[in-house]
């Protein structure tokens, strides 16, 4: 029997994160007698064992927030020196930082170097959007295949162009339902993100304390996991909301999370696109978000769109507009828009096929 190509992806970690939840979404439904992944990471994550039981190889290198830069490039060169000829096909979910990757790709004789785009902007401080920017120019020179998750993160990353390669972050539509698990005496608000400063994490408490003093039944649950999450617990505490506010944690089954959901909250600072949304929507639960989360999120026409320069109490008070209201069945809708899983996965795995 023939062997399966082997795709190597590089990401930052392998935690719970929306990439990386869509990377494993393919993961888990592509024709792994085909086509195999192996991952080329820096942070330990759930995936990690997952990934091994699927039949893929895992290569763990220091961060560049760990030991700078030139570390980090030394290493992805030396990876590739250390496997030569192993690859055909490099996917590189780093955003800027791809333009290191695919560089010490294409000096390794890769021949297919897939650039993804997964944001709309740069993330951290200062220094840290510098050294990203100072990648970000080598991304063209370098990639030979440009993918994003959305328009707005195809331009962000790789200018304008006619026909950009949207990836769409496809989802098991099969685990979601509409179905209602939810407390009739609370209201019940959610968000399921990284504590990282782009989703805006202060904001959206400062939010829902506006919603609180509106209706004090209401509750606020936070699945996910990161550095600001302390952070966000010392600010709950200080806005007497700790017995109104739930942290999950890691959440591995954001599904049954939505059926106890009225409404998500995402007043995100920038998204590529948001996987937590497509999700919601297929859960029939409303979402209500910054108007920096790019207009193709909306699939089912049940997003609301708001500024971030608009006060707590005005996104307040359009939370509560969805207080208790029935759950359409979307499924359908999301399927349609070529959002389920099966469809992403055999786009990219005819993608890899043709070029391996």
């Amino acid at each position: 029997m023939e062997e399966p190509i082997r795709v190597l992806h590089c990401v930052a970690g392998l935690g719970r994160g929306g990439y990386e939840t869509f990377l494993m979404n393919v993961y888990r439904h592509i024709d792994r007698t085909k086509v195999q992944f192996d991952f080329l990471y820096s942070f330990d994550g759930v995936f990690v064992e997952e990934i091994k039981s699927l039949g893929g190889r895992v290569y763990q290198i220091p961060f560049i927030t760990q030991k700078g830069p030139f570390v980090y490039h030394r290493a992805v060169r030396d990876f590739f020196k250390a496997h030569p000829g192993e690859y055909k096909i490099v996917h590189s979910h780093m955003d800027k930082f791809s333009g290191l990757i695919l560089e010490c790709a294409r000096e390794a004789g890769v021949p297919v170097r897939i650039a993804h785009s997964h944001s709309t902007k740069n993330e951290g401080g200062l220094a840290f959007q510098l050294v990203k920017d100072y990648y970000g120019k080598r991304v063209l020179p370098n990639c030979t295949e440009k993918m994003a998750c959305s328009t707005a993160a195809y331009r962000w990353l790789f200018g304008r162009e006619d026909a950009p390669f949207v990836v769409q972050n496809g989802i098991d539509t099969e685990t979601f339902t509409n179905r209602d698990n939810r407390d009739w005496n609370r209201f019940t608000v959610v968000n399921v993100a990284r504590f990282t400063q782009p989703k805006n994490h202060g904001f959206l408490l400062d939010i829902f304390a506006e919603l609180y003093r509106l209706d004090d039944t209401a509750r606020l649950v936070l699945a996910g996991t990161g550095a600001l999450l302390e952070p966000t617990r010392k600010k709950t505490k200080a806005l007497g909301l700790e017995a109104a506010v739930t942290f999950l944690g890691d959440c591995n089954d954001v599904a049954q999370l939505l059926t106890t959901a009225d409404v998500l909250c995402m007043p995100s600072l920038f998204e590529g696109l948001g996987i937590s949304l497509v999700e919601a929507q297929a859960a029939g639960v409303p979402c209500v978000v910054s108007d920096r989360v790019p207009r193709e999120a909306d699939i089912t026409g049940t997003v609301t769109f708001l500024p971030l320069e608009a006060s707590p109490r005005v996104w307040a008070e359009e939370l509560l507009k969805h207080k208790h209201r029935e759950k359409p069945d979307n499924r359908q809708k999301i399927v349609d828009a070529g959002y389920d899983i099966r469809h992403t996965a055999q786009v990219l795995q005819e993608f890899y096929l043709s070029k391996g």
